[in-house]
């Protein structure tokens, strides 16, 4: 079997043979790269396993596949060269203190009034989680925004019972939300075991790979009037595990709307 050829930029320059090759390991994230390659080892179609990717991204994606498998003869060969990309896109951990406080008091970190801009900057996926969401937060428009670019997949996971039972003022329902974050997947908790679950996992995931964890709900007075502490983490294994354990308990723990 030939060699699958470079996936990095920073190894040597690409054969005209293999050049689809390089450019699927520019193209894909390390999660991508992973996901599709499972779908296609359980025996999925191409077209199934491209779901995993945002639409705005699967036709260049497809191209790309479509080029290299006649090269190779056989998908076993696309798989272990999908895994090797997810591997060497991999990068070191590096955390940064977030916070919530008056701004010249906060001298170490960013600040959280900081991160629509990292949503904004989202290339691929956006994950969130939260207990409280209300119209003031500053990611009321960011998600939005970053929802309706169809390169970019927006996921967000809601408590049911404190935006529909017992709403704080400002606070929309998960209805709507979910119509305000359009074509984004909403989330929210549903009843298990007979008593309802409560959502009080605040997180976002930018791209597989940033991952923030914080006290804040998406609140103004949470970004900032409040004193909050969240750790922003450059960490994709950890990012990507995340957002794994979260979509396998989606069945049990919550329902689309």
């Amino acid at each position: 079997m030939p060699s699958a050829g470079p996936v990095s930029a920073e190894g040597p320059a690409p054969t005209a043979d293999w050049g689809p090759a390089w450019r699927l390991g520019q193209f894909l994230t390390a999660t991508e790269a992973r996901e599709i390659a499972d779908h296609l080892a359980d025996g999925d179609t191409l077209t199934a396993a491209l779901r995993v990717i945002a639409p705005g991204r699967r036709p260049e994606a497809r191209a790309l596949l479509e080029a290299l498998n006649p090269r190779v003869l056989a998908w076993d060969a696309v798989i272990v060269m999908l895994r090797a990309i997810a591997g060497a896109r991999s990068a070191p951990t590096v955390i940064d203190p977030l916070w919530t406080m008056p701004g010249h008091l906060a001298r170490h970190g960013r600040l959280t009034s900081s991160v629509p801009y990292l949503v904004r900057g989202a290339r691929y996926s956006v994950v969130c989680s939260t207990f409280n969401f209300q119209r003031s937060s500053s990611l009321w428009t960011a998600l939005r925004d970053a929802a309706q670019r169809t390169e970019v997949t927006t996921r967000v996971y809601l408590d049911a019972a404190a935006a529909d039972l017992s709403p704080r003022p400002g606070s929309p329902g998960t209805e709507e939300v979910a119509a305000h974050l359009h074509p984004a997947t909403v989330l929210r908790t549903r009843p298990f075991d007979g008593r309802q679950v409560r959502n009080h996992a605040k997180f976002l995931a930018i791209d597989h790979r940033f991952l923030l964890v914080t006290s804040a709900n998406f609140s103004w007075a949470a970004e900032n009037g409040n004193i909050e502490l969240g750790a922003l983490i450059d960490d994709q294994n950890l990012t990507e595990s995340v957002e794994r354990a979260m979509r396998d308990i989606e069945d049990r723990l919550f329902e689309r709307i």
